[in-house]
């Protein structure tokens, strides 16, 4: 299983983020856990500078903004 966070304080773009990871775990038929992280401590120890951020089984694999739809496969097939 796929261990993934989504970091950012609760933003409309952090949900967003959050639901793309939802959509995309879903069509590649991955078994993931997706954990919303809004705590500013544990977000600035992840190392995102810019929210919302994404950790694939604990790496830092995107900061800020709304990923690439294809990337964000790519980092959830991987």
């Amino acid at each position: 299983m796929k261990q993934i966070k989504v970091y950012g304080p609760g933003c409309q773009r952090c949900e967003t983020v959050a639901q793309m990871v939802k959509d995309a775990a879903a069509k590649l038929s991955i078994d993931a856990e997706v954990e919303k992280v809004s705590d500013p401590v544990q977000i600035a120890m992840a190392g995102v500078m810019s929210t919302p951020g994404i950790s694939v089984d604990g790496v830092l694999v995107h900061a800020g903004g709304l990923p690439d739809v294809s990337k964000l496969e790519g980092w959830l097939a991987s």
